[in-house]
């Protein structure tokens, strides 16, 4: 869930700020990068795949005059654009970014202004959201400007989250009259800690990306402009590896925040036992033992 817009960014001086400000520029080409085709035409996200040998997998949400504000529509897309590039053998990786402006300054409160509890709760709302969070292959959070709310929350479900260095994380729906719902109080303090969470979520505050770093938050912080040529660096690093293993390890990760430390390394162990089976695995090893760059075939 998120804050609205106008109850968040202050909001006599930031609406007199955006009366000034020209129209936001359109989004910068990436070299190498091509379209994708996920079914019927996007008009709140862009997909493409870019990287060197196009293993990239690259959805920006593209809602600009809202900041990014996650309607019912634009997550739609959203999932619709993650099924396609999980289905896509020559994706190894996914990164979800923004404008440099905002990632995603919330949920869009117009919608859900009028719900009552029994359409969210026959309806399952939200429910939709846990697409993000259950996608196999590694996804990486790029985060530039505003995360707030559902912009947080879509963030946090990502495996990896790198930052601009004006990038803000806040959980701010108390200042709604309500509390996250897409999961913002439990990630959060997995990711932060008990205290930190608990201030975030009760005060509305929120924090910089070099806090949000030294959080835990997220993993690291860039200069803005740099941010998303970084993560697609990253995400290429990850798609030069076994798709299949680099499946099982996400899974064994995620375990350590949803089972008891038991159970985590039994899945771990499982998962280790699995790599066994894989060409992949005796690729790798060969290859090392050979002193050569290993050839994965994700078999």
């Amino acid at each position: 869930m998120a804050a609205s817009l106008r109850a968040l960014l202050r909001p006599a001086a930031a609406a007199r700020r955006r009366a000034l400000l020209p129209p936001p520029p359109p989004s910068r080409p990436l070299r190498g990068a091509r379209a994708c085709s996920a079914g019927a035409p996007f008009q709140y996200v862009s997909v493409q795949k870019t990287g060197a040998r196009q293993s990239v997998g690259l959805i920006q949400l593209n809602r600009p005059q809202a900041l990014n504000a996650l309607c019912d529509g634009l997550m739609e897309e959203l999932g619709r654009a993650l099924e396609a590039l999980e289905k896509d053998p020559q994706v190894g990786a996914i990164v979800i970014t923004g404008s440099q402006k905002a990632f995603a300054a919330g949920a869009d409160i117009k919608e859900m202004q009028n719900k009552t509890f029994q359409e969210c709760y026959r309806g399952s709302f939200l429910a939709g959201w846990d697409k993000v969070s259950t996608v196999r292959k590694p996804t990486i959070a790029a985060v530039n400007g505003y995360a707030l709310g559902g912009g947080c929350e879509l963030a946090m479900m990502c495996d990896i989250i790198y930052a601009g260095e004006k990038a803000q994380f806040g959980q701010p729906e108390i200042l709604l009259g309500t509390i996250p719902g897409a999961g913002g109080t439990q990630r959060l303090t997995r990711a932060v800690g008990k205290s930190l969470a608990m201030e975030m979520v009760l005060t509305g505050d929120r924090i910089s990306a070099a806090e949000a770093k030294e959080a835990g938050l997220v993993s690291k912080v860039f200069p803005v402009e740099k941010l998303l040529d970084a993560a697609i660096a990253c995400a290429e690093k990850i798609a030069g590896n076994s798709k299949l293993v680099a499946a099982m390890a996400k899974e064994s990760v995620n375990a350590a925040f949803e089972t008891t430390l038991a159970e985590g390394v039994r899945t771990e162990k499982r998962l280790f036992y699995a790599t066994f089976a894989t060409g992949d695995r005796k690729e790798g090893m060969t290859a090392f033992v050979e002193k050569r760059k290993a050839n994965f075939t994700d078999s």
